[in-house]
């Protein structure tokens, strides 16, 4: 007997292709103007949090765990698109950081 085939719904990932989805409500994104991030032994959290002027609290918005080899190459990938962009865009403009006394209960942290 044969067995007709149904060829696969949407485009098939090429060999050493990856196929990522990106749902509506996550291409929205979240806005973030401030990044906490801490690590331990074993991973690195960023915090990416909305703070508002005159407003005394802000909730974190979003929280992402990386391993330690992932922070890195984050980190690198976003040397990477920085210079990229400054290369078309021009420097971007470093503004101090406000001095702000933040409490998550645990240690000092760094953005």
């Amino acid at each position: 007997m044969n067995k007709e085939q149904n060829p696969p719904a949407g485009p098939v990932p090429q060999p050493g292709q990856l196929n990522i989805e990106l749902s509506e409500e996550m291409a929205e994104g979240i806005y973030s103007n401030l990044a906490i991030i801490t690590h331990s032994n074993s991973e690195f959290v960023v915090d990416f949090i909305k703070l508002m002027p005159g407003t005394p609290k802000a909730k974190v918005k979003s929280r992402i765990i990386l391993t330690p080899q992932h922070a890195k190459r984050l980190m690198r990938a976003l040397a990477d698109n920085v210079s990229k962009f400054e290369s078309v865009h021009g420097l971007i403009k470093e503004t101090e950081a406000p001095s702000i006394p933040l409490n998550f209960g645990g240690p000092a942290a760094q953005a």
